[in-house]
């Protein structure tokens, strides 16, 4: 279902689509910066975000405003593998705060961020190719063409490299729907 269709959609009607396609519910009880909608099914999750009232980007961020769960988005380059940011090396970037595991990392990232920051906002890839977003896990990741791809586990990431280059294609087309861009 489109973001715009959802919308004009109150949230019992939401619910009750998410049940008769097989999903469970759940609402968070802490109120999320952009009215999350969340539906469960399996090991995925399902997120409707709508914008907030001053359009930042659409980034995948916990509640507190930090992205990617906090991953270094610059070691998955420079270290070959995700690594822990800390708060004290922060930068904020496109609504969202980013953590890094040093100092150089952030700098890094400051000075081209579209170079480091994952693909799709952060969202799991495989997801946005099947025209949705899901959550993602720092440790299903891969670098294609230079670029950052996310997934929301790592037994999604292997259905996705069956056909990375027809996955990216499919996720290029559903992203600006999706993220309303």
């Amino acid at each position: 279902m489109q973001i715009s269709a959802l919308k004009s959609l109150s949230l019992a009607a939401v619910l009750s689509l998410g049940a008769i396609a097989g999903f469970s519910h759940q609402v968070d009880s802490k109120p999320a910066p952009t009215h999350e909608i969340v539906a469960a099914k399996a090991d995925k999750v399902v997120r409707a975000n709508k914008l907030n009232s001053n359009n930042t980007t659409f980034i995948n961020k916990q509640s507190n405003g930090v992205a990617i769960k906090g991953t270094d988005p610059v070691a998955y380059f420079t270290q070959g593998k995700p690594v822990r940011g800390s708060a004290s090396f922060t930068h904020r970037w496109n609504g969202a705060t980013w953590h890094f595991s040093s100092a150089a990392n952030r700098n890094l990232f400051a000075s081209n961020p579209t170079k480091y920051a994952p693909q799709y906002g952060g969202y799991c890839a495989w997801a946005i190719s099947e025209g949705y977003t899901a959550d993602i896990n720092p440790n299903a990741w891969k670098i294609v063409d230079g670029k950052l791809y996310l997934n929301v586990s790592q037994g999604i990431q292997r259905r996705w490299e069956r056909d990375i280059p027809g996955h990216i294609s499919k996720a290029n087309l559903n992203w600006p729907r999706i993220s309303g861009r």
